[in-house]
């Protein structure tokens, strides 16, 4: 549940920082007859997503054992590759974020400006979407669907309350810092379901090694225990792992991992950096600025 909430919770922060600054941007420029467009692209990207959570959660229904592993652990190792996209594509823009959607903006205000609809549909169903298919790997993976739905479901409320905060200026959060700390926790997370991807494939005969165990430490951490059922609904921990699965998680979140962080510290300032432009911000005439 923990890391649904923060899936949910990223993810739906992201979403409303974006719908923010779109509306933020129309109505600083004296546009605030595009508003409706904005808000119809934020409302056909959410139901795609919500039609994309029932496809895959109503459309194998029928199909053989075999092929509802098959798919489920296609869709594990899919929704890894977004979740990892995402954590490395916020990491690298989030900086220049605002100054990217006004450029969209800009360029699809001509007229009636329902090339806004497009511009808010793609910012928003990218995050639904990943969602989505992160949030199903999750149920799959816990064989539960109420804990996911309603960690998920927490994060977004929290999300939405918070971006609201943030864009009328009433809280102030470092979002660099909350990026890059939930991006490091996520990496975990999307090695879990990658493992979990895996053994779905091997359950459906397409990997080998299904016997093949790593380690089985089910006597120690029983599946159905508080702190298993834990284990199994933040990082996708199985107390019996093939040693298909071992290698996945391991070959994943190393270098992943090591990426990640490689690439938060370039970005961090440097304290003489800092230093420095809180000199030139105080020293810089208020005319000038």
């Amino acid at each position: 549940m923990l890391a649904n909430f923060l899936i949910g919770l990223r993810e739906g922060l992201e979403a409303a920082l974006v719908v923010g600054i779109l509306i933020a941007y129309v109505v600083k420029i004296k546009r605030p007859d595009v508003l409706k467009r904005i808000w119809l692209g934020v409302g056909l990207a959410i139901l795609v997503s919500l039609s994309l959570g029932a496809i895959l959660t109503f459309g194998t229904y029928g199909l053989s054992f075999e092929a509802q592993e098959a798919i489920g652990g296609s869709l594990s190792i899919v929704a890894t590759i977004f979740v990892t996209w995402m954590v490395f594509w916020m990491l690298r823009t989030s900086k220049n974020l605002k100054h990217h959607l006004q450029n969209d903006v800009d360029q699809h205000l001509a007229g009636a400006g329902w090339g806004l609809v497009l511009v808010a549909f793609l910012a928003v169903g990218r995050e639904g979407i990943e969602t989505a298919l992160f949030i199903w790997a999750a149920v799959q993976a816990t064989g539960s669907t109420t804990l996911p739905l309603v960690g998920a479901a927490l994060g977004i409320i929290v999300a939405v309350i918070l971006g609201w905060l943030i864009n009328r200026g009433l809280v102030r959060i470092n979002l660099a810092k909350f990026f890059a700390w939930s991006g490091a926790f996520l990496i975990v997370v999307a090695a879990g379901v990658l493992s979990y991807g895996v053994h779905d494939l091997q359950e459906a005969g397409i990997l080998p090694g299904l016997n093949a165990l790593a380690f089985d430490v089910s006597a120690a951490v029983p599946p159905d225990s508080w702190y298993g059922t834990l284990l199994k609904g933040t990082v996708n921990f199985s107390p019996a792992t093939t040693w298909l699965e071992a290698a996945a998680w391991t070959l994943y979140v190393v270098p992943t991992m090591v990426i990640f962080l490689r690439a938060v510290v370039r970005k961090a300032p440097s304290p003489q950096t800092r230093t420095s432009d809180s000199n030139t911000a105080r020293s810089t005439p208020q005319g000038a600025r």
